[in-house]
């Protein structure tokens, strides 16, 4: 099966939903996801699974910033249009950047209902975090009311930012005809088919990247324990 009908859109969606409802780890959320995915789209999981080993090949994601490096700045509009910058985050505490495909794609609403419901922890410990995707503000926007973020989601038009941070990846053309049922021109205002590799990177107050989740197969998540655990490090830094 190479193209998705609408009564596999139906079963995917049902999938989804009790995906997000089952009990467990944002990665068992994940997983089982992905296995329901591959049962309904078969064509789409393994033209991913070649994907992931073409990015791993070529060291997808591996000149990102990492430890110890300092976190490039960025001045992104938020759902609202209103600028914000990476030091007048930085200088209301310790920070999570994340960044997340798009609010099409079901891994990346997994990963934000996570982190949302982790955000009275975070706030405790003094934290925050910031969401970072290459849609147009009116998706942002939208990914924010259906999740309840009460954290800003960034627009990185034509994936600048990421492509500066080396984490802006080609689909290719394989999966772009197997995805060419969601209106990716209209979610980015381009037709690039160019999205970040999903990533984390926890930025203390000095602007230091503390610890990082990079990984090319955007079906893994940083989970949320181990982000909490790298936040509370860092907020007893500051």
């Amino acid at each position: 099966m190479t193209s998705l009908t609408l009564a596999d859109a139906e079963q995917l969606r049902l999938a989804f939903q009790r995906c997000r409802d089952m009990d467990g780890t944002l990665n068992e959320q994940l997983r089982a996801y992905a296995d329901a995915s591959r049962a309904v789209f078969p064509a789409y999981g393994e033209a991913v699974d070649r994907l992931v080993a073409r990015l791993g090949g070529n060291g997808g994601g591996e000149a990102a910033p990492r430890p110890g490096d300092a976190m490039p700045p960025f001045m992104l509009p938020d759902e609202g249009g209103r600028l914000v910058t990476l030091p007048s985050l930085l200088e209301r505490g310790p920070l999570a950047v994340m960044f997340f495909r798009g609010h099409w794609c079901p891994y990346c609403r997994l990963n934000v209902r996570a982190v949302v419901q982790a955000q009275d922890r975070i706030k405790a410990m003094g934290a925050q975090v910031v969401a970072i995707m290459p849609e147009t503000q009116e998706y942002t926007g939208r990914l924010k009311v259906e999740s309840g973020a009460p954290f800003p989601i960034l627009t990185d038009l034509d994936n600048g930012y990421a492509l500066s941070l080396n984490l802006a990846i080609w689909l290719g053309a394989e999966i772009q005809r197997l995805l060419s049922y969601q209106d990716m021109a209209k979610f980015h205002g381009n037709d690039g088919w160019i999205l970040p590799i999903p990533a984390v990177f926890v930025i203390g107050r000095d602007g230091i990247v503390k610890a990082r989740f990079v990984d090319p197969d955007f079906r893994k998540r940083m989970e949320i324990d181990d982000l909490l655990a790298a936040l509370e490090s860092v907020s007893r830094e500051s």
